[in-house]
């Protein structure tokens, strides 16, 4: 799986990535067409600069943002320079997409009724979150009651968007992925559009 690091032009609304090969990169920009463009190429004012094994970078005007595939980012209207970034859903209806915790990647799947940002142990594991600093609590699975360990995490990062000090859960075992709840959800302005979910950093 590829991610890849992309920034806009001006006069680019919208830029979604929809897949990554050695060497190229498959962008849709405005809602157009998916097109191929290879390192040194560009699309609508996105020029692809370098490709690596799970990374890309593109550069406009000398700014870059961190996309996974099937996340779209808008352009330009920050005015204030607010963070934001915006996902897309799948064919569930669940938004997907790779962020960071601690620097380290990881898969989220958004989910408001998750209280807080929960990560399986082997991601815990990999973000070196330190457990004898958390709270051992009881939670409630899919699985019936478990036990799981409150903690606080010194980053979280999804697009451009990165808090610190977030409000974390670790579970014993290994979860399909990590669960964005409310305690990042909560310090964002979330605005929905079809397919399309927009988180823009409040504080």
């Amino acid at each position: 799986m590829y991610c890849i690091l992309a920034a806009f032009p001006a006069w680019a609304a919208d830029v979604g990535l929809v897949g990554l090969f050695p060497g190229k990169a498959v962008l849709v920009v405005d809602g157009g067409v998916p097109r191929t463009v290879p390192v040194g190429g560009s699309v609508g004012g996105v020029k692809l600069i370098a490709v690596s094994e799970n990374s890309a970078t593109v550069e406009i005007s000398g700014k870059r943002q961190r996309l996974a595939i099937g996340q779209h980012a808008h352009a330009g209207g920050d005015g204030g320079g607010a963070q934001s970034t915006s996902l897309t859903a799948d064919g569930r209806g669940h938004f997907i997409t790779t962020g960071t915790v601690n620097g380290a990647t990881v898969r989220f799947m958004v989910d408001t009724g998750a209280t807080s940002v929960a990560l399986g142990a082997s991601d815990a594991r990999r973000a070196n979150v330190n457990l004898a600093n958390g709270r051992p609590i009881l939670v409630q699975t899919a699985n019936g009651v478990t036990q799981a360990w409150l903690v606080t995490l010194n980053s979280v990062r999804i697009g451009d968007v990165t808090l610190n000090e977030v409000e974390g859960t670790v579970h014993q075992q290994d979860m399909p992925m990590a669960l964005l709840g409310m305690s990042f959800l909560n310090r964002m302005e979330m605005k929905r559009d079809g397919q399309t979910m927009t988180l823009r950093k409040r504080y």
